[in-house]
């Protein structure tokens, strides 16, 4: 057993200005996690562009310096009907149980808070004082936990 499991939470706005920049500012980051923790999770959703962008660039960087120290993991809100699909692009998938029988429309925010209690950094894109992605990085700053964005 892993010691060491260091976990890492993404959140941020569902749409992107600059794909190329934020991708840039990912990569480094994901790689120097990967170089230097013993084992890590990646938290992820897939809810916007962000989400995707970041799954994106832990492949990449899995590919590129490498893989057996780290795993991608899905976290839903709830079951999607194109279960297929992920379960093949990402290492694993979760519906925590703490989302069973939560209404669809409260279960995002509690994914984003249970993806946030169990990070030790919180990877954020932020560029408005509003929204979803906003209040998780506020959940995370009232929690104390580390946060870049």
């Amino acid at each position: 057993m892993l010691s060491d499991i260091y976990r890492v939470g993404f959140i941020g706005h569902r749409e992107i200005d600059n794909v190329i920049s934020v991708e840039n500012k990912l990569y480094p980051i994901i790689q120097d996690l990967i170089k230097h923790k013993e084992y890590v999770e990646f938290y992820l959703g897939r809810n916007g562009e962000f989400d995707v962008i970041a799954a994106s660039v832990i492949r990449r960087v899995k590919k590129d310096i490498r893989s057996e120290n780290s795993v991608m993991i899905l976290v839903l809100p709830y079951s999607v009907a194109d279960m297929e699909d992920y379960i093949n692009y990402y290492d694993e998938i979760v519906i925590p149980e703490e989302l069973f029988g939560v209404h669809y429309k409260s279960a995002i925010k509690k994914r984003n808070e249970w993806l946030v209690d169990r990070s030790d950094l919180l990877i954020s894109y932020i560029e408005r004082e509003k929204g979803g992605a906003y209040q998780c990085v506020a959940y995370a700053n009232k929690k104390n936990k580390a946060v870049k964005n």
